[in-house]
C-alpha cells in the first residue's frame, strides 16, 4: 500500500535526510587508505545517535551494523569489518537515520585516494543517472519513466544496471511501497502523485549486470567481480517538481571545498 505524505510529514523526513547527508559528509573526512570499514560504521552510528536519532539500518531484518559499506565489486549491503581501504578503491556508504519518527536514507560512493579513469567514469555515469531519474520524478509521470531514465543513460554509456535490487518508498519505515527499479519502460507503472516520497538509488556495474549474495546473507557482489557504484537520494514528488530531501553538498564541501 502506498502512503502519500503531507507537507508536514515531508518536512519531518527532510530533517532526517539532512542528518543522513551530514553523516555522509563526516564519513568523507575519514575516507583514505588505511581506514577500516568498521571505523566508518562506528562513526556513522555515533554521529546519528549524537544528534538524537536512531540508525535505521541497525537491526533492520537483523542487519548487524549502522551502515552498509561496500567496496569495489560489492554492490550493496556490505557488512563493515576489519578491511582497511586501499588506494584506488571505491566504497559505497549507505545509511539511514530515524528522527522524530521519520526515516532519511542516502548513499554515496567515495573514491579512496587516486582511482583509475575507468572507476572515475563509472562514478560519474552512475551519479548522472541518478540526476536524470530525479528529473523524471514529476507529478503525472509514471514510475517507469524514472526507471527508464537510469537504464537508458547507464546502458548508453556501456555499463549495466542491477536487476535484483531496487529503490523504494521512504517515510515512517525504511522500506515502503512502491519499489523503484533502475530499469523499465517509459509510460509504464504507477502514476506519480504529489506526496510520494521515494529513495532513488542506481546500482551500476562496470561489467555484466549479474550479481550474487555472499555467505553472510547480506553482501551483494558482481558476478564477474568488476566494480560497482551506488548513489542514492530520497526525493519527494511535488506539484512544483521533484524535491530532493537529501543532499551531497556537504560531502562536496568536505572533499572539494565547495558544492559542485
Amino acid at each position: 500500500m502506498i502512503y502519500y505524505k503531507t507537507s508536514e510529514e515531508i518536512e519531518g523526513i527532510r530533517k532526517s535526510c539532512l542528518l543522513v547527508s551530514r553523516t555522509l559528509a563526516e564519513v568523507a573526512k575519514i575516507i583514505r587508505p588505511g581506514t577500516s570499514t568498521l571505523k566508518i560504521d562506528k562513526l556513522v552510528e555515533e554521529f546519528i545517535r549524537d544528534h538524537g536519532a536512531i540508525p535505521s539500518f541497525l537491526g533492520y531484518r537483523d542487519f548487524p551494523n549502522a551502515a552498509c559499506v561496500s567496496v569495489n565489486d560489492a554492490v550493496v549491503h556490505g557488512i563493515p569489518a576489519n578491511y582497511e581501504l586501499k588506494e584506488g578503491d571505491i566504497v559505497s556508504v549507505d545509511c539511514g537515520a530515524t528522527l522524530g519518527g521519520y526515516v532519511g536514507d542516502s548513499a554515496f560512493t567515495f573514491a579512496v585516494g587516486e582511482i583509475s579513469d575507468d572507476k572515475r567514469r563509472l562514478l560519474e555515469v552512475t551519479r548522472e543517472s541518478l540526476n536524470k531519474a530525479i528529473e523524471a520524478a514529476k507529478v503525472g509521470n509514471r514510475l517507469g519513466d524514472i526507471s527508464y531514465a537510469v537504464q537508458e543513460h547507464v546502458e548508453r554509456n556501456g555499463y549495466s544496471v542491477v536487476r535484483e535490487l531496487v529503490g523504494h518508498g521512504v517515510g515512517k519505515s525504511l522500506h515502503e511501497d512502491p519499489e523503484v527499479p533502475n530499469y523499465g519502460k517509459r509510460g509504464h507503472g504507477l502514476k506519480l502523485q504529489d506526496g510520494l516520497v521515494i529513495a532513488i538509488e542506481p546500482m551500476v556495474n562496470m561489467g555484466r549486470k549479474e550479481v550474487f549474495t555472499a555467505d553472510d546473507n547480506w553482501t551483494v557482489y558482481t558476478r564477474d567481480r568488476k566494480p560497482s557504484a551506488h548513489f542514492e537520494h530520497t526525493v519527494a514528488v511535488r506539484k512544483s517538481g521533484p524535491d530532493v530531501l537529501t543532499t551531497f553538498k556537504f560531502i562536496e564541501e568536505e572533499v572539494f571545498g565547495m558544492a559542485v
